[in-house]
């Protein structure tokens, strides 16, 4: 885990403590991970493959707004945010993913706040550099 960009700086025992908690999943390509609109109580880290983050999934208007590979994650908003999903997750190949329940995150939040804090800051870091790359490719698409 301590590969992985969104536990970066962790302690070995926050480490711990995500890796009980860890669920795997396996996705063959074409699969939907997850569907836009749907509650979500969890996230998911890709081990291996690729996903797609698709508005309006199946519809004429499909829009992938997003290719993640091994390493990344998605469906924090919903862990952030209790909201549904804004969007879909599709694989493009064959993917394994954990996933990680928001109850988990909350018992880290318990038990260890200031490992809470730099996991969540690792979110909002990704965020941050997702959002300057919609933007960049807005401005890019509109001039």
């Amino acid at each position: 885990l301590e590969t992985i960009p969104i536990f970066a700086g962790l302690k070995s025992s926050a480490l711990a403590m995500i890796a009980d908690a860890l669920e795997q999943a396996a996705f063959g390509a074409g699969d939907t991970i997850v569907e836009e609109s749907e509650t979500g109580n969890r996230m998911f880290i890709i081990y291996a493959g690729r996903v797609e983050v698709v508005k309006h999934l199946g519809e004429a208007r499909e829009t992938v707004l997003a290719v993640l590979k091994p390493k990344e994650f998605f469906g924090e908003m919903c862990i952030i945010e209790c909201l549904t999903r804004c969007a879909s997750v599709r694989a493009i190949e064959d993917t394994f993913v954990f996933a990680l329940k928001s109850t988990s995150l909350h018992r880290l939040f318990e038990q260890q706040p200031d490992q809470y804090a730099i996991m969540i800051l690792n979110i909002a870091r990704d965020i941050s550099r997702r959002l300057r790359a919609l933007d960049e490719l807005f401005t890019a698409v509109s001039h």
